[in-house]
């Protein structure tokens, strides 16, 4: 018999900015908009940045229209729950690479930003037993975790130095979709609105065809349930939480 989830402890809210670092749009869309509609009604500032425009994203519509689509469609989501700065960072869909070039974009992003917490999306090789991740999440994500940590180094990327823009230490790096929880965030009062933003990106999902519902509540909803569940309300988002 499986034996039941632990509870998760609350994501500590005694931040006023954050970051949100993901590879592709939509990544943000599947469950983590509901806590930054959460957190910006708290009055928190949270700016998106994308690494890439998600231009390979969908099958049909070659890249040069699709990344244009794909980034109008995050900004709309975007704005749904409160964010209204999105920055894409122009690397390769599909191609993102673990090195230095993106550690040095992601630290540049840090600096000029200031936040307290960086976001982002699961970084480990699977979402759980049998679910391997997919390679653009992996690089971007181990990426974030040394990218902010360069941030803060005055002697790592010293160009940024010459950008006039000075080091930069974040509090922590919360990781949705982590199949290594530690917290979580109620999001049953914006959970309608995390739904929308994923509707804004409504060419990418008709792209999905069968391999997605037709409405995003039934794919949302089940997951938000479970981790409700593990902190004794109707839904909620779940985090690893990384203190630097």
């Amino acid at each position: 018999m499986d034996q039941p989830s632990p509870p998760l402890d609350a994501v500590d809210e005694s931040w006023t900015s954050a970051l949100a670092v993901v590879a592709h749009p939509d990544d943000l869309e599947y469950g983590t908009a509901a806590a930054v509609a959460r957190w910006t009604d708290q009055g928190k500032r949270v700016v998106y940045c994308l690494a890439t425009s998600g231009e390979a994203g969908i099958d049909g519509i070659a890249p040069e229209q699709a990344g244009p689509l794909r980034e109008a469609e995050e900004r709309a989501g975007a704005a749904l729950v409160g964010v209204d700065i999105v920055e894409f960072l122009g690397h390769p869909d599909g191609m993102l690479e673990y090195g230095l070039p993106l550690r040095r974009d992601i630290a540049r992003a840090v600096r000029r930003h200031r936040p307290d917490v960086v976001i982002t999306v699961n970084h480990h090789d699977t979402w759980g037993p049998g679910a391997p991740n997919q390679a653009d999440h992996i690089a971007l994500g181990r990426s974030v975790l040394d990218g902010v940590r360069d941030a803060a180094n005055r002697w790592v990327f010293r160009e940024l130095l010459e950008e006039e823009l000075p080091p930069w230490r974040a509090e922590r790096i919360l990781v949705a979709a982590s199949p290594e929880p530690t917290h979580g965030v109620e999001v049953t009062a914006t959970f309608a609105r995390g739904v929308a933003s994923l509707r804004a990106h409504a060419e990418y999902m008709r792209g999905l065809g069968s391999a997605m519902p037709s409405d995003p509540q039934e794919f949302l909803e089940p997951m938000a349930g479970q981790v409700g569940t593990r902190m004794g309300v109707r839904y909620a988002v779940s985090f690893e939480v990384i203190n630097l």
